[in-house]
């Protein structure tokens, strides 16, 4: 099957400059933090993807309907209501580590969290972690 067309995709729009034209600062240094963290994980730097979410590396997400997209391993997006972070898998599957991170939501690959004060540094990164690996 070949590989279906999204809307988002990688571009080579300025991550620094994206984040310093986030409105707030609180929005800025959350997301320098999690460049940081996200590209020590995955040792690839990163690139914005459409005109909001801060991707790394690249990976093929295939779905259960055989359909095939270009996609990052991981992601976010500072959001107004709250940092959303993307993975390639159920974020469920991590339940017990997300019983120990802190305030928090989740979609089915998605972790929603206000801000990065509001969670466990060290359960954030070992669900980064395991997200990359699969």
């Amino acid at each position: 099957m070949a590989k279906a067309q999204l809307k988002t995709e990688r571009t080579e729009a300025s991550v620094d400059a994206f984040i310093d034209a986030l409105p707030n600062e609180q929005q800025r240094d959350d997301s320098r933090a999690l460049v940081k963290l996200m590209e020590r994980i995955t040792g690839t730097p990163p690139k914005l993807w459409g005109p909001s979410i801060i991707g790394f590396g690249h990976t093929t997400l295939k779905y259960d309907s055989g359909r095939e997209v270009d996609w990052m391993q991981c992601g976010f997006s500072p959001r107004k209501a709250a940092i959303t972070l993307y993975f390639t898998c159920d974020i469920a599957r991590y339940a017990a580590e997300l019983d120990r991170l802190g305030r928090h939501t989740t979609g089915k690959g998605c972790l929603y969290i206000k801000r990065l004060a509001d969670v466990d540094a060290k359960v954030l990164e070992a669900v980064v972690r395991k997200a990359v690996k699969g």
